[in-house]
């Protein structure tokens, strides 16, 4: 019997050995097959999705069979990025990617708007830059399905344990995960990971200094001070804009309903609709700013995250709707009755949350 002294086993992406052994249990998922079943044929009876089932399984045995590597696995992905971003949006832009050093590896800290959407468009525009792609951090909770979990540690993603119960197993879930952070960084692999928990709702983005703490959690084990840790990190702030949210009323709306009955409950596959609204809906024009690499030393959490913040307003690419939502009168027309037909979908509460969604960066900045 072989002992396994892989540290970061249970929570890092799959190497290119393991792919084979996942792809095959995720053929034969059946909810996985299923989910799909249901997308490509919506309309039809269940004893066609029935008949269709195997031969969907037979479809992606093939059509998988030599995807046997990360990166044959990263460009299918980008194959489906790219018609995706071709129908949903308006053009993708980026900005700031000749400071960065093709050979380093980044720690990328990254507003959140969208849980599928901005992990990939930072890969997109590394990957049309020659740049290596990213290893992207994942909670948990967004891992409730066992495909859900295949899937993503196919695609290079890791998984921030945030269900971890009790101080003692939070502890060490949160060591596990800033020493795999490190050796990734320290192996030439860059990571895209969130500026907070959660997505901002309502387009605040603002950097949770628990996270930047989690970094330096490997740093007190090394006995290294804050700030010359965080400065090998190679930390670089990244701004991803989108012109238009495809998940606006619904954030709107939970805002609302939070502030109404104090908590807002969330469905059983609320997270999935999420990511696939994000994925499929109408994104306007996007812009992805990557700052500068963060090399002055900063002494606690609290300031590093001030930079951070700082970075993301600043590099905030505004489009005519934030200036419109943030009260700028001469920005009317066609952008004005896009924001009317979005607050029609809302009731008269959820107005104000929809507003400040758009109009937050401008104010932040």
């Amino acid at each position: 019997m072989t002992i396994n002294t892989d540290p970061y086993i249970d929570i890092r992406p799959y190497n290119d050995d393991e792919i084979p052994a996942a792809i095959d249990r995720l053929i034969q998922d059946d909810e996985f097959i299923s989910a799909i079943l249901q997308h490509r044929f919506t309309n039809h009876a269940p004893w066609f999705k029935a008949l269709m089932s195997p031969v969907v399984k037979m479809y992606l045995k093939h059509k998988w069979s030599k995807l046997n590597t990360t990166d044959l696995i990263q460009l299918e992905v980008k194959k489906y990025l790219q018609q995706t971003l071709n129908s949903t949006t308006n053009g993708v832009t980026y900005s700031g990617l000749d400071k960065l050093d093709k050979e380093t590896a980044y720690l990328f800290v990254s507003n959140h708007r969208d849980i599928a959407m901005d992990p990939a468009l930072v890969n997109y525009c590394l990957h049309q830059n020659n740049h290596k792609t990213v290893r992207i951090a994942i909670g948990d909770n967004l891992l409730k399905k066992p495909c859900a979990t295949e899937l993503m540690r196919l695609n290079k993603s890791f998984i921030v344990k945030r269900s971890a119960k009790g101080p003692r197993e939070m502890m060490k879930a949160l060591g596990t995960l800033s020493s795999y952070i490190k050796h990734s960084l320290e192996t030439g692999h860059s990571i895209w990971i969130a500026q907070k928990e959660g997505r901002a709702k309502d387009g605040n983005d603002f950097t949770d200094p628990a996270i930047l703490k989690m970094f330096h959690v490997e740093g007190r084990r090394q006995k290294i001070e804050f700030p010359d840790y965080i400065q090998s990190l190679k930390i670089v702030p990244v701004s991803i804009s989108y012109e238009n949210d495809p998940c606006d009323t619904a954030k709107a709306r939970e805002l609302y309903e939070k502030s109404v009955n104090g908590s807002y409950e969330k469905g059983e596959f609320e997270d999935i609709e999420s990511i696939i609204q994000g994925i499929i809906g109408d994104k306007g024009r996007v812009h992805v700013a990557f700052g500068d690499v963060i090399e002055q030393p900063f002494a606690t959490p609290d300031l590093l995250a001030e930079e951070i913040d700082r970075q993301i307003h600043a590099n905030y690419q505004l489009f005519p709707i934030n200036l419109l939502a943030a009260g700028d009168t001469s920005v009317g027309g066609q952008v004005e009755s896009v924001l009317k037909q979005k607050l029609a979908q809302l009731p008269e509460g959820a107005h104000q949350f929809l507003i400040d969604s758009y109009a937050n960066p401008v104010r932040n900045r």
